[in-house]
Parts: structure tokens; C-alpha cells; sequence
């Protein structure tokens, strides 16, 4: 894959680019620590227990609570402090050199982190509590993340991209939506349906945006249009991750943080 050369216009626009989305990230989890409510969900676990018939049972018991408004607050955090670093002295040069290789070590890094939080929010929002089962649909999303940066290291000098990573990215990346449908559905059939309405914008619409990357990379790859440019793909993540983050986090607030 052919090396880009960046000018000076393109490089201190993505700088200039990224700090503006650093302060709306930061202002917006700001908002959200200072205006949500104490929404709090409770965390639990199950194991087995003996029981005098010899025959063990399940037990399923609390181990912790979570306020979901900092919830909330953190993933826009991850994103502020990830786009106020390459904007930093010592990380832009890195970050334009990269880019130039045609590769993020920060996007993909920062979407690990960041979107992860995001799932177990919206995994909390469809009923599913269980700490072991909310920290292996983090992994698995943390792994399709890091996914997208072995396809970007792997094919930096391959005139014909391997689409391996992507394939199974794109594998792992499904299991955690499949795993909350589970749980959304299994609530949403039952008569007492507990499921509040905005839960089914959120599983929709975020669902529809965590795809929308997944297709951006393939457009990048596959050249089409204006995605023949590598840096334009680049500016797509960035605002694909604004816009699902700030739709996620807004969504929650008025559906479920508001006060009063």
C-alpha cells in the first residue's frame, strides 16, 4: 500500500480537528456528571450452593452497585483525553507520521476502551447484570477493536488488502449484539415488559453507527469514491465517533438520567 505524504494545511487541520473533538467529548461528559441523576444498577453474580439433598442450586446474589451517569461520563472522557494527546507536543508527530503509514495506533486503542464501555452500558440497559457475562462482552468488543489496527498494521505494504482481521473482527464484533438481543428480546416478550421505549432507539441506532465503521473501513480499503484517500476515511471515524457517542450518552440521559 502506497505511502501518503501529508502538507502542513492537512496536518494542522487534523490537529486543529481532533482538539475540537476533544473539547466537545470533555464539555459533554462534564454536562453529564453535572446534570444526571443517581441512576444506579445493581451488579450481580451466581454460583452454585449445596444444598442437604446433595444436589447444588444456583444462587444468584449482588456483589456491587454502578451510577450509570459517570458510566456514561467515562467513554466520553476516553475519547476527550485520546483526542487532546495527539494534539500534545509529543504525541502529533507520531500521530501524523502514522497516518501517513496509513494506520492509528490511538483510534483503535481508544475505541477498545471506549466503545467497550459503551456495550456494557447498553447491555445494562437491556437487563443483562451478570459481572462475569458484562466483562467478557467488554473483551470480546475490546478484541474487535484491536482487530481494526492488525488490519491496518498488517496491510500497510500490501498492494492487495488481506481482509483476515477484518473478517474476524467483524465476527467478534456481532457476538456481543447477539448476546444482548438475548437478553432485550427475552424481557420484551414477557407480559410485564420492563424495557423502557428509549432502550429500543438506543439498541437500534447504536447498533446501525457501530456498523457504520466496520463499512467505513471497507470502503477505505476497497477505494471507493472519495475514500480512495485515506485521510478522509480518518475524518469519517472521527465524526462517526462523536455522533454514536453523543447519540448514546444523550439518549441515556433523557430517557433514563434526567432529573426530576
Amino acid at each position: 500500500m502506497k505511502k501518503i505524504e501529508l502538507s502542513n494545511k492537512t496536518g494542522k487541520f487534523l490537529l486543529n480537528f481532533n482538539f475540537a473533538m476533544g473539547v466537545l467529548h470533555l464539555l459533554q461528559g462534564v454536562l453529564m456528571l453535572s446534570l444526571a441523576s443517581n441512576f444506579v444498577v445493581n451488579i450481580t453474580t451466581s454460583y452454585l450452593h449445596p444444598t442437604l439433598s446433595g444436589i447444588p442450586t444456583t444462587i444468584t446474589e449482588n456483589i456491587f452497585s454502578v451510577s450509570v451517569g459517570p458510566l456514561v461520563a467515562l467513554f466520553l472522557f476516553i475519547s476527550a483525553f485520546a483526542h487532546f494527546t495527539l494534539c500534545t507536543s509529543g504525541a502529533r508527530n507520531w500521530y501524523l507520521s502514522n497516518l501517513e503509514k496509513k494506520i492509528n495506533y490511538a483510534r483503535w486503542v481508544e475505541y477498545a476502551l471506549s466503545s467497550s464501555v459503551m456495550i456494557v452500558i447498553i447491555a445494562l440497559l437491556s437487563g443483562m447484570f451478570d459481572f462475569p457475562s458484562l466483562i467478557l462482552l467488554f473483551s470480546i468488543n475490546a478484541f474487535m477493536n484491536l482487530c481494526g489496527l492488525i488490519m491496518e498494521k498488517y496491510n500497510q505494504n500490501n498492494a492487495k488488502p488481506d481482509w483476515t482481521a477484518f473478517v474476524v473482527g467483524c465476527f467478534a464484533g456481532i457476538v456481543p449484539w447477539i448476546v444482548i438481543c438475548m437478553y432485550f428480546f427475552g424481557a420484551a416478550s414477557r407480559a410485564d415488559n420492563l424495557i423502557p421505549t428509549f432502550v429500543y432507539f438506543i439498541l437500534l441506532s447504536l447498533f446501525v453507527f457501530f456498523n457504520i465503521f466496520a463499512i467505513n473501513m471497507y470502503l477505505q480499503y476497497k477505494k471507493v469514491g472519495p475514500w480512495k484517500d485515506y485521510i478522509f476515511g480518518e475524518k469519517m471515524y472521527i465524526v462517526l465517533s462523536l455522533v454514536a457517542k453523543s447519540l448514546l450518552a444523550w439518549q441515556v440521559f433523557f430517557g433514563a438520567l434526567r432529573r426530576g
